[in-house]
């Protein structure tokens, strides 16, 4: 999380000590690298030991970015990205393309919803882990990649070898209505566009005329501040705290609503997960100190830490912990930390909204309706490892036409409840029933994400999901008195 300007101000230390250490330091430098039996990279020595070695004794989040963690660090904030445009279903041994996007290098090369990749840079994707797979795939983002695939009705393999394209990034990924006047709006991190491309999503939806508003927070990991006071713009009243900031070399300052702020109206409810942290738990915060939003899902991450970011020579930079963040009811963000990095100060269990509501400190934001993922079940892991139910899909649409209005009929599940057992997935008939729903949304999913987009399956996942749900039914119903 990275603190705008206006907070940064500090004491500079004595420099007697300073200069004393340096010249030790410059000393052991010079010894090792004229004494060592081995050749010795200096540069590589202070960027990938020294320095990081010293912001261990300080905290897990004081980051030194070298020349090219701190160009992908720009290219971050500039919400761009390398890749090939490509979105994929990562399943055991095998890996599967949902969508192409339109104009990026896989849809410029020819690849298609189906198609499966089977090697990149002749490496065969079955033969690696889950993880391995995952991080292999990123890694080849980066450059040049040659990739084997497998086409259905195509008894040959086909070669494709794609090149890396910076790739707009929005950080405000969907936002579709769930039913009429219910919007939702998902936001999987903060950067310099994210306000904008908020109002905008909330704009397109309805505005002012919607009914209520699903905002989407899990899994967001937070990033600039300043989006994240932005967005709290929207929802609170003019005049109203957003956060404050406490550190050793920072007195405590308040940020508060603009006064010329105009904000939405109308009821919202916010998701959030382990995942949310920083930016995400800012807002969050913000909206349920004052009883603006009900907060739905699981406790947040707890990463409260004011990090500025400052540019070093040779094009480095240090990511640097310098302060707190505190919500307006003054719950601390930030979770507390192994002993000895940092002194976080002590919290009192109990804390009040503006309408007198308990809301718990301690670290995180404490949701008001507790609601976990989707629970698993045994037929639900079966699908979902084996990638049957895509493999289904990718044949159904070579043979039909989809239209947005598609369903799943009792003849279509009855057919796809064959295409499993013929491959040895052969529950009881009292699981098919007690899964028929959850099949059901998740073959209209499969069949979506390749034949419409990635977009609209993820329509399809909202209406099952049990968050999205509980979020409805608050919004749909009048609170209690004394409750959200």
């Amino acid at each position: 999380m990275f603190l705008p300007a206006l907070f940064l101000f500090a004491t500079p230390p004595s420099t007697e000590d300073l200069e004393s250490a340096l010249k030790r330091f410059t000393e052991l430098i010079s010894v090792v690298e004229t004494q060592a039996a081995d050749p010795v990279n200096t540069e590589q020595s202070v960027y990938q030991g020294a320095i990081p070695g010293m912001l261990r004794t300080l905290d897990p989040h004081s980051i030194f970015f070298d020349p090219d963690q701190n160009e992908q660090l720009k290219q971050m904030e500039n919400s761009e990205r390398k890749g090939f445009g490509t979105v994929v279903s990562v399943l055991p041994g095998r890996v599967i393309v949902l969508q192409a996007m339109p104009g990026t290098p896989s849809a410029k090369a020819g690849l298609q919803p189906g198609d499966e990749i089977v090697a990149v840079n002749n490496v065969e994707l079955a033969r690696l882990q889950f993880d391995q797979v995952v991080g292999y795939l990123g890694e080849s983002h980066q450059h040049r990649a040659q990739l084997i695939v497998r086409r259905p009705g195509n008894a040959r393999p086909l070669q494709f070898v794609l090149d890396p394209e910076l790739l707009d990034s929005p950080s405000v990924d969907r936002a579709f209505l769930l039913q009429p006047g219910i919007g939702y709006v998902r936001v999987n991190g903060f950067d310099p566009q994210t306000a904008k491309q908020l109002k905008d999503a909330i704009e397109k939806l309805g505005g002012e005329k919607l009914q209520g508003l699903v905002l989407d927070l899990r899994d967001n990991p937070g990033g600039v501040v300043q989006a994240a006071l932005e967005a709290a713009s929207y929802f609170l009243m003019p005049g109203q705290k957003i956060l404050s900031v406490k550190g050793r070399s920072i007195a405590e300052q308040a940020v508060e609503v603009p006064k010329t702020a105009a904000p939405y109206l109308f009821p919202l409810a916010v998701l959030v997960n382990a995942k949310s942290a920083s930016a995400s738990e800012i807002l969050t915060g913000a909206l349920q100190d004052h009883d603006r939003a009900v907060v739905i899902g699981e406790p947040s991450f707890g990463k409260g830490l004011v990090q500025n970011v400052f540019p070093l020579t040779g094009n480095t930079a240090l990511a640097l912990t310098t302060a707190f963040y505190y919500t307006p009811s003054g719950r601390s963000i930030q979770k507390p930390l192994p002993s000895g990095h940092l002194e976080i100060e002590k919290q009192a269990e109990q804390f009040r909204t503006d309408s007198g509501r308990t809301v718990t400190g301690g670290g995180g934001i404490q949701p008001d309706v507790a609601m976990g993922p989707e629970p698993q079940t045994r037929l639900r892991v079966a699908l979902d490892a084996s990638g049957i139910i895509t493999s289904f899909a990718t044949e159904f649409i070579q043979k039909h036409e989809t239209k947005p209005d598609f369903e799943v009929t009792p003849a279509l599940l009855e057919e796809f409840e064959v295409y499993a057992g013929q491959r040895n997935i052969q529950p009881s008939v009292a699981e098919w029933s007690r899964e028929r729903a959850w099949v059901q949304s998740r073959l209209k999913q499969e069949i979506f994400n390749q034949a419409l987009g990635v977009a609209k399956g993820d329509e399809v996942e909202a209406q099952r999901d049990p968050a999205v749900r509980a979020a409805i039914e608050r919004l749909i119903q009048p609170a209690k008195p004394g409750t959200i």
